[in-house]
């Protein structure tokens, strides 16, 4: 079997690539996933945030990017994406935070982004009066907000060529250049172009070409409560930036977070750990009062996982040692939100095209020459 482009994954990544490179005139574009069908990898699993609230630049381009094309998808896809601004709210409880809040705004507003700014403590309350325990200040973007990851999957992969059930377990090169990728089925697929868009495994996908990329799996714990009218749908996404415990509303439940280290024992383990279950509804008790008395239901918590780079950034570009290799992963939990950019800047890539923005913070190379992006841990 041939194809032009071969793209490996078929998440909100893979197929945003494929759906931009079909607007470039390169569709013969293939994708490859091992799942059964859309969405049972880390795109179903997301929680939908989306935002433009970073503290690097090139974050907040692609987000600015991204959000161009969220607002017209339905015209490009017939799909709705369910973009709703409903903005982030971040949450500083003391001085030195508020600190770090206010140097990243800077940087957003020199990267465009005008809408943000930040809040008084006093102010907090006019945009979530539904928050206990003292607070020094937050951080604002109205633009921010929740968006449907199943339906953006959906819109992009409308019209394309996908094999589900297709696990690649090699790929055969000649010199430089990969010839072909070879299927658990043993079927073998031969392109000019390869595409690693294999969320947090896409360093074994790179691994079968002899390719190193620092991408690991992290897990991701969400503990949503029983259906509630406790808390409005219109709030902001909630978030404290001292632990980054944060919670948003969806479908009628209130969705409860909290970074946790991952499992040593199998770095790809989805398992929610009843630890998890109570510390998170500690802290909503806490910090949320409206939720006291809503129960929570662990046995509907689920867990994901985010595809972390070193610097907690996308790498997007051509693999070193490899020259028809592309990556396009380690957004390390923002790969739903940048997916539209991300995908249109491959595909310029790819296809030769002037690009929509310089990426090349996000360039693989960067951590070879020891120039990573440097930002606040949860910004």
């Amino acid at each position: 079997m041939k194809a032009d482009v071969v793209i490996v994954g078929a998440g909100v990544v893979g197929a945003s690539v494929a759906f931009h490179l079909a607007q470039l005139g390169v569709r013969d574009v293939l994708l490859l996933d091992r799942g059964q069908g859309p969405g049972e990898g880390s795109t179903g699993r997301a929680t939908g945030g989306f935002r433009a609230q970073y503290g690097t630049a090139v974050n907040v381009r692609l987000s600015l990017l991204a959000r161009e094309e969220l607002l017209r998808f339905r015209e490009m896809t017939g799909v709705d994406p369910g973009y709703e601004e409903r903005g982030y709210l971040w949450l500083a409880q003391s001085e030195a935070t508020l600190v770090v809040l206010r140097e990243a705004l800077e940087v957003q507003k020199s990267a465009g982004l005008r809408e943000a700014r930040m809040v008084s403590a006093n102010e907090v309350p006019r945009l979530n009066p539904h928050l206990g325990g003292e607070l020094a200040g937050a951080a604002f973007c109205p633009i921010d907000g929740f968006i449907r990851p199943l339906e953006i999957l959906r819109g992009y992969l409308g019209g394309r060529q996908v094999r589900f059930g297709s696990e690649v377990v090699a790929l055969h090169k000649r010199g430089a250049c990969i010839e072909s990728a070879v299927l658990a089925s043993g079927e073998e697929v031969s392109a000019a172009a390869f595409v690693d868009a294999g969320g947090a495994w896409a360093s074994q996908v790179a691994r079968l070409a002899g390719v190193e990329v620092p991408v690991v799996p992290l897990r991701r714990q969400v503990l949503p409560t029983a259906p509630t009218s406790a808390l409005p749908s219109t709030l902001p996404m909630t978030i404290w930036v001292g632990d980054g415990f944060h919670y948003r509303v969806r479908d009628g439940r209130v969705l409860l977070l909290l970074p946790t280290p991952g499992d040593a024992q199998d770095a790809f383990s989805t398992a929610v750990e009843p630890s998890f279950i109570a510390k998170v509804t500690q802290l909503a008790h806490e910090r949320v009062p409206a939720l006291r008395q809503v129960a929570t239901v662990p046995r509907e918590a689920w867990g994901g996982l985010y595809e972390m780079s070193p610097d907690r950034h996308a790498i997007l570009g051509r693999a070193q040692g490899c020259e028809n290799l592309w990556l396009a992963n380690g957004s390390s939990g923002h790969g739903v939100m940048h997916a539209p950019a991300l995908g249109l800047l491959l595909a310029e890539m790819i296809a030769g095209k002037p690009p929509s923005l310089d990426a090349h913070a996000l360039r693989p190379s960067r951590f070879a020459e020891g120039q990573p992006n440097i930002a606040p841990e949860l910004l």
